[in-house]
């Protein structure tokens, strides 16, 4: 009689201990870029909060596709090496939702066509 059980449980490990490492290192991005430039308000601060997280997951799924690192997860190696990636991919999320931040400080008192001109200098 086969082990009707077993694959299923190492599949299932391994599908567990990815997404604990995609938290984690998601997670880690997120104190880190909070612990080095601290948020002004509440509202800054959620934001960045969920922007890291999303950043580094969605961040690290693209990066793990593109360069077809799917196999990563077969060894705990990999997988420590998988949560490096995704940790490195939730940085630039916070950096970006704070650009947007001072953007907006910046130009709040601005007209439509000032903010165009600012942008257009940027692109």
């Amino acid at each position: 009689m086969p082990e009707p059980a077993s694959s299923s449980v190492a599949g299932a490990a391994a599908f567990q201990a990815a997404g604990g490492v995609a938290a984690g290192g998601a997670v880690l991005s997120t104190v880190v870029v909070m612990l080095m430039t601290p948020p002004r308000t509440h509202r800054e601060w959620a934001v960045g909060v969920i922007s890291t997280v999303v950043t580094g997951i969605c961040g690290g799924a693209i990066a793990v596709q593109y360069f077809g690192l799917q196999q990563w997860v077969e060894s705990v190696t990999g997988i420590v090496a998988l949560g490096g990636l995704i940790f490195g991919c939730g940085l630039p999320g916070w950096a970006i939702v704070r650009w947007f931040f001072n953007f907006i400080a910046k130009n709040r008192d601005a007209s439509l066509d000032d903010i165009a001109h600012d942008v257009k200098e940027i692109l």
